[in-house]
């Protein structure tokens, strides 16, 4: 008989109502204690061990409690964006490093993404559309001149609550109990509105508002595709859907949770199992850099997700449970900043400096990727792009991926 594929571990998700009461004051005591402790574990090493800094909540924690566990100064590293607003975050890693006195080291990337794409999917061996994996690879290069090891902030978000994507989903589930009519001039206000904004937060509600977005958990797969739905119908010759059996089964599996515990639980097996940490672990050993995350200690996983749902989120408030947590730790600055992904300027590059790029993978009679999508929807996509009508920078990204790995089976 062929071996069976088990998993060995998962959290076990309480239904909606067998959640304890716990005071916010008892749940951040809990969380500050499992975290502290998972540190300490991790800062086991032989050789010379450091951390990412973002300036987030979550790095910025690890590197909090670095700082006190350990008798030297953390040595600390961060990358960020010239002239790329929304995007560099050195400023706050800064106030972070100032305030623990680390050794910091900062990285400044700049657009010469398509130089570095054939690299990236040679290291990945298979298409890989997140495009923070090009800061993961610089970022993990300048960190490994100078530590073999170092700690990240990665899993913090999916444990507690920290996407927008959340408190959209379970606002969603309100929005959905109006009168038909007020739900269809909403959704109609808002795809007008997306026509004349790059505003991540405007997009992403418009897409969450879709019209076949009947489901809560189809509302939250075209919140975090890449290339939405209605776009993967329009390239695919055949007009299916694929990938989606294992996405449905693993929110099926959770059915009597608390709607955020299922939307987190989901989130931990789909996009931090298949992205983040692939992403991580590829692009660091891709330089021989050990990435560890105190967040994803078990014993840690296991308390966020036996906390009630108000815990972790609460209206539009993110994370609650963690900034009590770590609030003496932390600056206002830091604690209450608003959710930053570890992205690039995606949208401003393809229109200037990867411009001739994009046009020569994409739109050349010879790519690869025209021989199994259909052509003149990559064109629409771009044509958009290119002109402003709409930022399609992820899924252009994704493609322009595919054909950089279509080219190298051609080899």
């Amino acid at each position: 008989m062929p071996p069976a594929l088990h998993s060995y571990w998962k959290p076990i998700l309480q239904t909606a109502r067998a959640h304890h009461h716990i005071s916010q004051t008892v749940a951040a005591r809990a969380v500050r204690m499992h975290l502290s402790s998972s540190v300490e574990r991790r800062l086991l090493s032989d050789v010379p061990i450091g951390a990412f800094l973002s300036g987030g909540i979550d790095s910025s924690s690890v590197v909090a409690l670095m700082s006190n566990l350990m008798d030297r100064p953390v040595a600390t590293f961060t990358i960020g964006f010239d002239n790329a607003r929304g995007f560099d975050e050195r400023p706050y890693a800064r106030l972070v490093a100032k305030r623990f006195h680390t050794d910091h080291t900062e990285f400044v990337v700049k657009p010469d993404a398509a130089q570095l794409m054939e690299r990236l999917v040679w290291h990945y061996d298979q298409p890989f559309g997140d495009s923070s994996a090009l800061p993961t690879f610089l970022l993990s290069q300048l960190t490994r001149e100078h530590v073999t090891v170092a700690l990240c902030g990665d899993g913090g978000d999916e444990l507690f609550a920290g996407y927008e994507r959340f408190a959209a989903g379970t606002a969603l589930s309100y929005f959905q109990m109006l009168p038909q009519v007020i739900r269809n001039n909403v959704e109609q206000a808002f795809s007008l509105v997306s026509r004349h904004t790059s505003s991540k937060r405007v997009l992403g509600v418009q897409r969450l508002l879709a019209p076949q977005k009947e489901k809560i958990e189809d509302a939250y797969l075209s919140w975090i595709s890449s290339i939405p739905i209605q776009w993967r119908t329009l390239l695919l010759p055949d007009g299916s859907d694929w990938a989606l059996e294992d996405f449905r089964r693993l929110w099926n599996d959770t059915a009597g949770a608390s709607l955020l515990d299922r939307l987190l639980s989901l989130n931990l097996q789909t996009y931090l199992l298949d992205d983040l940490l692939p992403k991580a672990d590829r692009m660091s050993m891709a330089h021989g850099l050990e990435i560890r995350s105190p967040f994803l200690d078990d014993s840690l996983v296991e308390l966020a997700f036996s906390l009630p749902p108000s815990a972790k989120l609460r209206g539009l408030s993110l994370k609650r449970v963690l900034k009590q947590a770590v609030s003496d730790l932390l600056p206002a600055e830091i604690l209450y900043r608003r959710k930053h992904g570890f992205g690039v300027p995606l949208e401003h590059w393809l229109r200037n400096e990867l411009r001739t790029f994009l046009k020569g993978r994409l739109l050349d009679p010879r790519s690869r990727l025209r021989s199994y999508l259909k052509p003149e929807v990559i064109d629409r996509l771009v044509e958009e792009h290119l002109s402003s009508t709409a930022n399609h920078g992820h899924a252009l990204w994704a493609l322009l991926t595919l054909e950089e790995f279509l080219i190298k089976e051609d080899w």
